[in-house]
């Protein structure tokens, strides 16, 4: 059963412009594995704005968007070919539990300008 969809749109110069001008920006919003997977991609701006988006549209498909948890407690993975995983830790993670057994399908894309991200919720 789908008990819940988000989906989010962000302007890679938007993220491009906050890791340039704040130095504390990576570590706010992305975990180590983030930070070492963007790290990997050097630091390109639509990977770091396609976890962005991911992480706004798990919180929306959750139902509680970020007021009860932090934006590190969502953590954007991928299998050996590339699929994106979401990894939820901390009160995230308690949020989904109350749902019983669960599961989260992730669609990240970008283009020249923007990039977009889609997450549906299922209870299984």
């Amino acid at each position: 059963m789908i008990l819940g969809v988000g989906v989010d749109i962000v302007e890679i110069q938007r993220i491009k412009e906050a890791i340039d001008k704040n130095s504390l920006f990576l570590e706010k919003v992305y975990t180590e594995n983030e930070i070492e997977y963007l790290r990997s991609r050097n630091f390109r701006p639509e990977y770091a704005a396609g976890r962005f988006a991911a992480k706004e549209a798990i919180a929306k498909a959750l139902g509680t968007g970020f007021m009860q948890f932090s934006i590190r407690d969502i953590e954007i993975d991928r299998n050996v070919k590339g699929k994106p995983l979401v990894v939820l830790k901390g009160k995230a993670k308690q949020i989904a539990n109350k749902f019983g057994k669960y599961k989260i399908h992730l669609s990240i894309s970008h283009s020249k300008e923007n990039a977009i991200a889609y997450a549906v919720l299922e209870v299984i």
